[in-house]
C-alpha cells in the first residue's frame, strides 16, 4: 500500500449493550497515548460516555467519537450505543466507517444486539475484527464464544490470538502470528512478552495451522509458497489476513480484559494490519444533483465530499454538525456548498471530537471523522461538496419508530416550548418522530422504545430546562350512527323585547365508512329562508365535534334538513343555528349510536419460530392476521389491529421473542367497537368529564 491515505484507519466500535464497547475505546485510547488515564464507564470517569443520561445509566446512548496515532497511523474511532433503543446512532456510525470492531462478551457470547449491528455491518459490506471481551469473568469461555459467532452470525472467525487461561486463571494471550505469549501482571496493565506455556502447545499448533490456511487462500502467490514450504513469515500473514478481511471471507479474532487493560494494545495493531484504508474501500458511489451516477477516490487532492453523520443540539454552543470526509480536503475558516440544500455554508474553525472535548485542526482530508459548529442550514444526512463540482453522497437509512408517548408540559402554557425543544433534539436523533393528534389535542412523541423516549425526556430537562410527562396516547375514538331518524329542532326563547326563533325538521342516516359528514338541502316553499340555512348546517357541525355517547367526534352520517318555520320578528341565524344543534343530538340518541375504533396496519417481522405465539397473541388483542410472508430467516406477519390493543405493543413483543422482533403500524380505517368494551370506554370518557 502506497496510496495517499494508506495509514489513516477509521472504524465503528459496535456489540449488544454491556458488552464492554466503551471499557474497550478507553483502554485503546490510553494504550496509544491518547488519554493520560483509563476512563471507567461504572465510577463516571469515561471520557466517551459523558451525557449525563449515560453516566445515570452506565450505557451509551449517542455515539461518541476520539483518535488516536499509532505506529504511524492515524485512526478514527465511533464509540456506538448497543441498546436497543439507540441503534439509531449505530447505523449512522456504520453508514460512514471503513470498518468495524465487533465486541463479543466472552461470557454470553453472542446476543441478539450483536446479531441487529451484525446484520448493518453486512448492509454497508464493512470489514470487520471481533475482539472477545471479558476473559476474567465467572464463567468466561473462548471456545463457546468463538463457537457463537460461527453458528449465530454465519462468519468464518480467524483466532489470530488464543487466550492464556480463562476466568480468574486468565494472564494473557498468545499470538499465533509471532508466536508469543503476551502475559499481564496480577490485576492487569501492561504486557510482557514471554514463553508460551508448554501445556498450550498443541492448541496453539491446531489454532496456527488454520490461521495459515485461512491466509495462504487469500492470494494465489501465498497459496503456492505454503503449499511448497508449509509456512509463511509474519508480513505474509498479516498481508493474507488483511486480504481476506477487506474482502469479508474471513474475521480475525482477539481477545482479552478491556477493563483492567488486557490485550487492547494488540488490537491495535491488528487495526494498522488487518483493517482497510479508505483507499481500500473501493470508489464512493455517489450521484449528481441531476440524477447522473459519480465515483469518489479517496484522494485529498479529489474534489471535496463529506457527509454530516449526526448533530448534536447545544442550547449554548448552538449545533454542532459531525461529518465524514470521503474525497477531498476540508478547510478551516472555509465555505462549503451543502448540495441537498442548495445553500452556501460559511464555517470557522474545524474540529477533531475528543469525546466531549475538542482538539481545533486546520484541515481534514478523506477517512476523517471531525465537526464544525453553527451551519445555519445543514442537518443529518446532507452532503457538503463544492458548488462547482457538486455530489450528493447516499442517504442515511431512519430507524423504525416503535414507541409512542403522549407528552405533556409539567407547567401550563409551555407546549411551544416543548415543540421547538423536541424540534431541536430531533436535529441531534432523527429516529424521534414529533406529531400534533387534532382530535385527542395530545403532543405525540414517538421513537424506537420507551428507554429512548425516557432519556429524551431527562435530555429536554437538562438541555432547554422544559419538564414534561409521559403518558400513554389517548386512542381516538370516533362516533357514528346506525338508523335513520326524523326528528324536530326547534329553540323558541321569549323574554321580553325581541325573542328567538328557529324551527328545523332534520333527517339522520347512516352513510358507508370513512365518508365524512354531509348536509342536504331538502327546503322547499321557503319554509325556512335561504340565509338561516348555512346557520343551521353551523350548529350541526359545532355539535358533531362532542357526540352524546362519551363526547367524541361523530362521523360518517347526512343530515337533510328538509321543513320547517321561521317567525319574521323573532328568528335569527342564532336560532337557526341553535335549533341545527338540538335537533341533531336529538336525532343522534334516537339512531342506534355506536363507538368507533381506530384500526392499524401492522407489519410485524419475527423469527420463524416465534411466528405461531406471534399470532396468536395478535388473536388475543383481536386482530386480524392479513398475510405472512417470509423473508430471509424471518416472517413477516401483516395484520391489521384495534389500536387500543397495541398501544404499548412493543415490550410484549420484544419479550416474546428474545428482542429479534420489530413492528410497524399505521393507521388502516375505522371499525364499529363490541358493544361490551364500548360500554367501558363510554363510562370511563363519563367518568373523566365529571372530574373536570
Amino acid at each position: 500500500m502506497s496510496g495517499k491515505t494508506a495509514n489513516i484507519r477509521n472504524f465503528a466500535l459496535i456489540g449488544h449493550g454491556g458488552c464492554g464497547k466503551t471499557s474497550l475505546a478507553e483502554a485503546l485510547l490510553f494504550a496509544a497515548g491518547a488519554t493520560s488515564r483509563l476512563g471507567k464507564v461504572d465510577d463516571g470517569s469515561s471520557v466517551l460516555d459523558y451525557e449525563a443520561e449515560e453516566i445515570k445509566r452506565k450505557i451509551t446512548i449517542s455515539s461518541a467519537f476520539h483518535h488516536y496515532t499509532w505506529k504511524k497511523h492515524t485512526t478514527y474511532l465511533a464509540d456506538t450505543p448497543g441498546d436497543d433503543n439507540f441503534l439509531s446512532d449505530t447505523r449512522a456510525a456504520l453508514h460512514v466507517a471503513d470498518s468495524a470492531v465487533v465486541v463479543v462478551d466472552a461470557v454470553d457470547g453472542v446476543k441478539v444486539g450483536t446479531e441487529k449491528v451484525w446484520q448493518t455491518a453486512n448492509h454497508y459490506g464493512l470489514p470487520r475484527l471481533i475482539f472477545i471481551n471479558k476473559m476474567d469473568r465467572e464463567r468466561a469461555d473462548f471456545a463457546q464464544a468463538l463457537k457463537s459467532v460461527k453458528d449465530i452470525l454465519e462468519a468464518q472467525p480467524v483466532p489470530v490470538q488464543i487466550p492464556i487461561g480463562q476466568e480468574t486463571a486468565f494472564r494473557g494471550v498468545v499470538d499465533l502470528v509471532s508466536l508469543r505469549a503476551y502475559l499481564a501482571p496480577a490485576g492487569g496493565g501492561k504486557l510482557e512478552p514471554g514463553p508460551i506455556p508448554e501445556a498450550m502447545n498443541d492448541a496453539v499448533a491446531e489454532f496456527r495451522n488454520d490461521l495459515l490456511n485461512f491466509a495462504a487462500e487469500s492470494d494465489d502467490e501465498l497459496i503456492e509458497k505454503f503449499l511448497e514450504t508449509g509456512d509463511l513469515t509474519p508480513e505474509e500473514i498479516y498481508r493474507g489476513l488483511r486480504l481476506g478481511t477487506i474482502k469479508g471471507s474471513i474475521i480475525p479474532v482477539l481477545c482479552g480484559a478491556a477493563a483492567t487493560n488486557v490485550g487492547p494494545v494488540l488490537l491495535l495493531d491488528a487495526v494498522n494490519n488487518y483493517l482497510p484504508a479508505p483507499e481500500d474501500r473501493g470508489p464512493v458511489k455517489a450521484q449528481t444533483p441531476g440524477g447522473g451516477d459519480a465515483e469518489l477516490e479517496a484522494d485529498p487532492d479529489g474534489i471535496l465530499a463529506a457527509q454530516v453523520f449526526k448533530t448534536v443540539a447545544d442550547p449554548y454552543a448552538g449545533r454542532l454538525s459531525i461529518f465524514r470526509v470521503y474525497s477531498g480536503t476540508m478547510n478551516s475558516d472555509s465555505t462549503v456548498f451543502n448540495i441537498n440544500k442548495g445553500v452556501p455554508e460559511r464555517y470557522g474553525q474545524l474540529f477533531l471530537l475528543e469525546g466531549k472535548s475538542q482538539k481545533a485542526v486546520s484541515a481534514i482530508g478523506p477517512g476523517a471523522f471531525a465537526a464544525v459548529a453553527k451551519l445555519k442550514e445543514t442537518v443529518t444526512g446532507d452532503t457538503l461538496a463544492t458548488e462547482a463540482k457538486p455530489v450528493v453522497l447516499p442517504p442515511l437509512t431512519p430507524s423504525k419508530t416503535m414507541v409512542t408517548f403522549a407528552v405533556e408540559p409539567k407547567s401550563r402554557g409551555d407546549e411551544d416550548k416543548v415543540f421547538s425543544s423536541i424540534g431541536k433534539l430531533q436535529e441531534e436523533d432523527p429516529s424521534l418522530r414529533l406529531t400534533r393528534n387534532a382530535e385527542t389535542k395530545e403532543i405525540l412523541l414517538s421513537g424506537v422504545g420507551a428507554v429512548h423516549i425516557e432519556a429524551t425526556a431527562e435530555k429536554l430537562k437538562r438541555k432547554f430546562g422544559v419538564e414534561v410527562n409521559l403518558k400513554p396516547p389517548k386512542v381516538p375514538y370516533k362516533e357514528t350512527i346506525k338508523g335513520s331518524v326524523k326528528v324536530q329542532g326547534k329553540y323558541k326563547r321569549q323574554s321580553g323585547g325581541r325573542g328567538q326563533y328557529g324551527d328545523t325538521w332534520l333527517e339522520l342516516e347512516p352513510l358507508p365508512r370513512s365518508t365524512g359528514f354531509e348536509f342536504a338541502d331538502k327546503i322547499v316553499g321557503g319554509a325556512i329562508p335561504k340565509q338561516y340555512i348555512p346557520s343551521v348546517e353551523k350548529g350541526i357541525v359545532e355539535a358533531m365535534t362532542e357526540g352524546i355517547l362519551a363526547g367524541f367526534p361523530v362521523v360518517d352520517f347526512r343530515v337533510t334538513l328538509y321543513d320547517g318555520s321561521f317567525h319574521d320578528v323573532d328568528s335569527s341565524d342564532m336560532a337557526f343555528k341553535i335549533a341545527g344543534s338540538m335537533g341533531f343530538k336529538k336525532g343522534m340518541l334516537q339512531s342506534n349510536p355506536v363507538l368507533l375504533e381506530p384500526i392499524m396496519k401492522m407489519n410485524i417481522t419475527v423469527p420463524e419460530e416465534n411466528m405461531g405465539d406471534i399470532i396468536g397473541d395478535l388473536n388475543g388483542r383481536r386482530g386480524r392476521v392479513l398475510g405472512v410472508e417470509a423473508q430471509g430467516k424471518n416472517q413477516v406477519i401483516t395484520a391489521q389491529v384495534p389500536m387500543s390493543e397495541v398501544l404499548l405493543y412493543a415490550p410484549d413483543l420484544i419479550s416474546k421473542t428474545g428482542g429479534r422482533g420489530t413492528f410497524d403500524m399505521e393507521f388502516s380505517h375505522y371499525e364499529e367497537m363490541p358493544p361490551h368494551l364500548a360500554e367501558k370506554v363510554i363510562a370511563e370518557a363519563k367518568a373523566a368529564r365529571e372530574k373536570e
